[in-house]
């Protein structure tokens, strides 16, 4: 009679292959780890359960079409540094801005300014009827800022100027919601620049009517 045949187990050997991958995805895990912890303890870090399109904004918004108003103004291959890309930002300097403020359609609301500063500085003056939208809150503005920009034909996007960057983070903003980038014009020399060139400026809320002018 035969004995019956005994299995001998088999061994399976991890290869170099196998390690390199457990380690690969160790590697991506403590990253995301880490990456929620810097994120956590960041003061301009993202609030991951935030909802940045409260009620009443549409989350895919359509570039707003021309109204074909005749606007005096500036096209992206009339501004400094604008090629007229889509992804080419459009600056504009002191003199072409307060041509923009002073023209009639500011009041009409074809143009509008926006001042991506934070409640505090807009407060303490800013160019008078410039929307307030502090880039890092921008869920509390969009309500406000949106329809006036969806509107608009042209809109002036300024911070302190110098080396502030709010007012690209702002505009960068507005185009991720559907604002067309051929309408967004950034005045880099900012409210620093706006009152040197002793153009007026309003203090406390939007249209308050409390106007300075600073003389130096």
């Amino acid at each position: 009679m035969k004995e019956p045949l005994r299995q001998t187990p088999v061994k399976i050997r991890q290869g170099p292959v196998g390690k390199v991958l457990r380690e690969a995805v160790l590697v991506a895990v403590a990253g995301v780890v880490f990456a929620l912890f810097a994120n956590q303890i960041s003061p301009r870090g993202l609030t991951l359960t935030r909802n940045y399109f409260p009620d009443g904004i549409d989350k895919a918004i359509l570039p707003v079409t021309a109204t074909g108003t005749n606007t005096t103004a500036l096209s992206p291959e009339s501004a400094p540094g604008g090629s007229g890309k889509q992804e080419a930002w459009q600056s504009i300097d002191g003199h072409q801005a307060v041509q923009l403020f002073h023209n009639s359609h500011l009041k009409q609301g074809a143009i509008v300014f926006v001042d991506a500063r934070d409640e505090e500085h807009y407060i303490a003056g800013h160019v008078p009827g410039a929307y307030e939208f502090d880039p890092y809150h921008p869920e509390k503005y969009f309500p406000t800022v949106l329809p006036a920009c969806r509107a608009a034909e042209q809109i002036v996007v300024y911070c302190n100027g110098g080396d502030c960057e709010d007012s690209k983070s702002a505009a960068l903003l507005l185009r991720e919601v559907g604002i067309a980038n051929r309408k967004l014009f950034l005045y880099e020399d900012g409210i620093t620049g706006w009152t040197s060139n002793h153009q007026p400026v309003e203090t406390g809320a939007r249209n308050s009517g409390n106007l300075s002018i600073t003389i130096q």
